[in-house]
């Protein structure tokens, strides 16, 4: 008999979370399974996905920005039939084919400043080719970040990772240093030492969802052009149209990058990809030699299936006008959530550009609302947004996610092709969520019924 995939998946679907708990981080089930989200997937289209029950879920994580066109797009889904149909010599390592070329060319010409990509498989790697550029095109080694980023979790991008949660354990790391997000003085003096290769920052930090301040990424560059150091923007997440632009950085007037790295959404939402782009003479310091030709590089960097994954997904954004619909149904959104915000002081912030969304909580006026916050807080500073999370996805079939460890604030990243039905759904979803929140034995009592339940589940 031969192997049949599909055969094999039916059969063991079932087995999904104790595989995970016997072979891979067994983690993930038990955080499942405690939130009540351990559900049995089958099927996804667009902004939704479908369980085993048939119950519907609409899709507001987007795989952390990955599935920016949806659910199995079809033309990704042909695009890559098409390339495997075709047979064509792939990952030779000696040859020059034509899909990275031109999905290079692709990007480029929607990148002013930039000259050069190379192409990696995920974010992370992305920024470890952005770090390792800008210290041997400046000849200089240390690397400023900022307070709260995320930019990867290898060895260089968790050195420039503003998040403690994620750094702890796995010193010693590269000596970088660490600044205010914002604060263009603690960059100046930093700067001036001498020592500095580059900023590396996020147009819109990922965890917590801050916004740059007006203006600041283009002064940030000047100051750092005239100490002699570059500027690396990091739009692995807010990139290829997420935020209404094809790039966030747009938004700031007048700033080129040095380095720009992108991933995520460039997928399809199926193939792993990412780039590093740069001007020519930073790639020409790296690669400057025929002796130097793979000096940085990766195995399955250009792969047929990444490179077309890559051309499809700009092919979509173009041809179905994925940005304006981004910025328009973000405006959508976060009118909405105002209206909720006006008539519910538990909401404190709306904030973000195009379909990357944050909305930050914090403590009510009400005294049976404040004593939940209190007793929330107490257990775990920020449990509040979980305890939105949870009876959206639970209550509502919507999946969210919270912006970060330890903060208040919970994350929107619908796909960009979402319509007013998805932005319907939500809203309504959220009015109820938000409305019982105010009770003191309304959204608590949920929260705590799930967790009881499934942590004595867990533990039989």
């Amino acid at each position: 008999m031969g192997f049949d995939i599909l055969a094999l998946i039916e059969a063991r679907r079932g087995d999904a979370f104790k595989l995970h708990a016997d072979h891979l981080n067994p983690q993930m089930p038990r955080t499942l399974h405690t939130l009540g989200f351990d559900r049995i997937l089958e099927s996804s289209e667009g902004s939704w996905y479908v369980d085993s029950d048939g119950q519907r879920y609409l899709d507001f994580q987007s795989g952390f920005g990955v599935h920016a066109l949806g659910h199995n797009h079809p033309a990704i889904r042909r695009a890559l039939h098409d390339v495997l149909d075709a047979g064509l010599v792939d990952m030779l390592q000696f040859d020059t084919p034509v899909l990275p070329g031109l999905l290079a060319e692709a990007l480029l010409a929607r990148v002013p400043g930039m000259d050069r990509v190379y192409f990696a498989n995920s974010g992370t790697e992305a920024v470890e080719a952005a770090l390792k550029f800008a210290r041997r095109a400046t000849g200089r080694t240390r690397i400023i970040y900022c307070d709260h980023a995320f930019h990867g979790l290898t060895a260089a991008s968790l050195s420039v990772n503003g998040a403690e949660e994620f750094r702890e354990g796995f010193a010693p790391l590269f000596p970088d240093t660490c600044i205010p997000f914002g604060d263009l003085e603690a960059l100046e003096r930093e700067v001036k030492k001498g020592d500095v290769a580059a900023l590396i920052v996020e147009p819109i930090q990922g965890k917590g969802v801050y916004v740059a301040p007006e203006g600041y990424l283009r002064a940030a560059q000047q100051l750092l052009h005239d100490n002699g150091a570059l500027l690396i923007a990091d739009e692995v997440q807010t990139g290829i149209a997420r935020t209404g632009r094809f790039l966030a950085t747009e938004y700031d007037e007048g700033v080129q990058p040095d380095i720009i790295t992108v991933a995520k959404a460039l997928s399809g939402g199926i193939a792993p990809v990412a780039a590093t782009m740069c001007r020519k003479g930073i790639f020409e310091k790296i690669y400057s030699t025929m002796e130097r030709v793979l000096v940085h590089d990766s195995t399955f960097s250009g792969n047929a299936l990444a490179m077309t994954a890559g051309l499809a997904t700009l092919s979509v954004i173009d041809d179905e006008g994925l940005m304006a619909n981004a910025e328009r149904r973000g405006e959508q959104l976060r009118a909405g959530i105002r209206e909720v915000m006006a008539h519910n002081d538990l909401i404190v912030d709306v904030r973000g550009r195009g379909l990357m969304i944050g909305i930050e909580f914090g403590k009510p006026s009400s005294l049976g609302a404040r004593s939940l916050w209190n007793l929330l807080n107490t257990a775990h500073k920020g449990l509040f947004a979980q305890v939105v999370v949870v009876p959206l996805h639970n209550r509502h079939r919507v999946l969210t996610q919270v912006a970060g460890d330890r903060m208040p604030t919970i994350k929107l990243l619908p796909p960009l092709v979402i319509g007013d039905e998805e932005v319907e759904f939500f809203l309504n979803a959220f009015r109820d969520v938000m409305a019982d929140a105010r009770k003191p034995n309304g959204l608590s009592f949920d929260f705590a019924k799930t967790l009881i339940k499934n942590l004595a589940r867990r533990d039989s």
